[in-house]
């Protein structure tokens, strides 16, 4: 029996500081028209990538709903090709709207709709031993070198009514540590192994034990944060050094925690990440807590 795998990826395109798509997704004419250069693409990097399924989601999508546990838009996708007709040959598959609406599951999410960095997910399907060699010349080149022909940056401009700046294609992984260094330099450096986490090894357990950070574990794909009132937080390590030791600066530096947790909540749960909030009063031990 042969055993079939999957290559997922997107083709991003970052569009213009301070603009927006004219549309957010394309109709099948469209759609057909961006997945075929996109398939032509892909085999300029690694010819094998022919003999594989090409399906491309032809809409915009933020990199947060793309890298969420059990990579979800992927999968519909993968459902998609599975119940698609003509299996037993390499076939290009578009998944296009109508009425600016794609199926169920597959629909941007109007919350993240303002970002410069949109995506169009894409997987490739097929032989495993193929695809696999597919996946590790990509993994290999596309960061660095995966530009999008220049004809198929003119037509995802035009038909998506977008300024695009650069147009290139990215593995799951590239997009996972383009996004690490990006929330590095936003300050939030310190969130992205739970992420990551979550993404790679939801088995594994992990913690955001970093003062004066919020206190987060995960477990099991799921979060659980600890929830302090100001007498549990400034007796937990989270509070600022003794300088800072007065009730109108302890105050602030309290409302700044507190708006760095709901933050923090806000992030995880774009990536789909499940949170809970533990209450953690004063002289309990919150990483206790947080484990039972």
């Amino acid at each position: 029996m042969t055993v079939i795998r999957s290559c997922l990826g997107a083709l991003a395109l970052e569009l213009t500081p301070g603009t927006q798509a004219a549309h957010f997704v394309l109709d099948q004419a469209a759609a057909g028209e961006l997945a075929a250069l996109v398939a032509r693409d892909l085999a300029r990097f690694a010819p094998q990538a022919a003999q594989l399924d090409l399906a491309l989601i032809a809409g915009l999508f933020d990199p947060v709903e793309l890298l969420r546990p059990r990579w979800p838009l992927h999968r519909e996708l993968e459902q998609l090709v599975v119940q698609a007709p003509g299996a037993g040959e390499a076939r290009v598959i578009a998944i296009a709207g109508q009425g600016g609406q794609m199926p169920d599951g597959l629909q941007p999410q109007a919350d993240f709709a303002e970002g410069a960095l949109r995506l169009l997910p894409l997987l490739l399907r097929g032989d495993a031993a193929i695809a696999d060699a597919v996946d590790a010349q990509f993994e290999q080149s596309l960061l660095e070198l995966g530009m999008a022909g220049a004809d198929t940056a003119l037509l995802a401009q035009r038909v998506f009514g977008a300024s695009i700046e650069h147009a290139r294609y990215l593995t799951v992984h590239d997009l996972a540590a383009m996004m690490a260094m990006q929330y590095d330099n936003v300050g939030l450096g310190a969130l992205w192994p739970l992420i990551e986490a979550a993404l790679l090894a939801p088995e594994q357990e992990q913690w955001l034990d970093a003062p004066p950070e919020p206190l987060v574990r995960l477990v099991d794909g799921e979060a659980r944060m600890a929830m302090l009132d100001d007498e549990a937080w400034a007796g937990s390590g989270l509070a600022p050094g003794s300088g800072e030791h007065d009730q109108q600066r302890l105050g602030r530096a309290f409302d700044r925690f507190q708006m760095r947790q709901r933050q923090i909540a806000a992030l995880l749960q774009a990536h789909g990440i499940a949170i809970t909030f533990d209450h953690c009063p004063a002289g309990k031990d919150a990483r206790a807590i947080l484990r039972a």
